[in-house]
């Protein structure tokens, strides 16, 4: 693997790595403790519309894809906190409507015949330096926005009544939350693909969740397991000529399951 770092799609591969384990550390966290799971999922999948609006016009998939999961965010913020009874199925209505949007754009452009399968499951070594740099532009937002805000969405995420008595908007952090995980899931897409996505921000955040007893040691806990399973699934998957998401993820569940077998042999002894 060593000679392989001499490559300059390794070297983007693992820096796309790394900036996505930091992205998906922070607002996985900030997912998992305001019970978002189904709705990050459901950005995740409504995003195809945009990358299918971006191959239709022509457009950067990133932009195309941010611009309507960041549209997709705020719908889904405005339908679900006014009818929650309903968030299921606002939830499956926009996503199958986001991928049924990006799957007739695709067949509809002339000429296109891109291996969809990259965005499903993710093309890790596929970024290029125009990719990382509007990763990096993202994660350095992300991490703006969630550093000037930290005690605010501390509050919202752990006790939102409490936190609106104490006069923080909760619908406007609420729909903060929501953008924020669309373009983590923007991010995320290079690497682990639309459908991997949830498991990149669920798995280290519950094993973080586990060893730490604050937000902020979960964030930064979760990042630095992001990317340690990122770096090995890159490892095995360049070795042994393996797709890079699924290898990514299949070495973050093992490495959860052992973290349980490992948590049930302590409590045990």
């Amino acid at each position: 693997m060593l000679e392989a770092l001499n490559y300059s799609f390794i070297q983007n591969a693992i820096i796309a790595g790394l900036l996505v384990s930091i992205a998906a550390g922070i607002i996985g966290s900030l997912i998992v403790v305001n019970r978002m799971v189904f709705l990050a999922g459901g950005m995740a999948h409504t995003s195809y519309g945009g990358i299918g609006i971006a191959i239709y016009f022509g457009l950067p998939i990133f932009l195309g894809a941010t611009v309507f999961s960041i549209g997709a965010a705020l719908l889904m913020s405005y339908l679900t906190l006014y009818q929650r009874e309903r968030i299921d199925t606002f939830i499956g209505l926009i996503w199958a409507c986001g991928m049924a949007i990006g799957i007739i754009l695709v067949d509809l452009t002339p000429g296109y015949n891109v291996d969809l399968m990259s965005y499903l499951f993710g093309s890790i070594l596929a970024v290029g330096s125009d990719d990382l740099v509007f990763m990096s532009i993202l994660v350095v937002f992300i991490i703006v926005i969630v550093s000037l805000f930290y005690r605010d969405i501390l509050a919202v995420s752990y006790d939102s009544e409490y936190a609106s008595l104490r006069g923080i908007n909760v619908k406007v952090f609420y729909t903060l939350i929501l953008v924020l995980s669309a373009l983590t899931v923007v991010i995320a897409i290079k690497v682990v693909g639309l459908i991997l996505v949830i498991a990149l921000l669920t798995i280290p955040i519950y094993i973080a969740e586990k060893l730490s007893n604050s937000l902020y040691g979960m964030m930064a806990i979760s990042a630095l397991l992001s990317s340690l399973f990122t770096l090995v699934g890159l490892y095995l998957s360049y070795t042994y000529n393996l797709t890079s998401g699924a290898t990514i993820i299949i070495v973050s569940a093992m490495s959860l399951f052992m973290f349980i077998i490992y948590k049930k042999i302590r409590v045990g002894a």
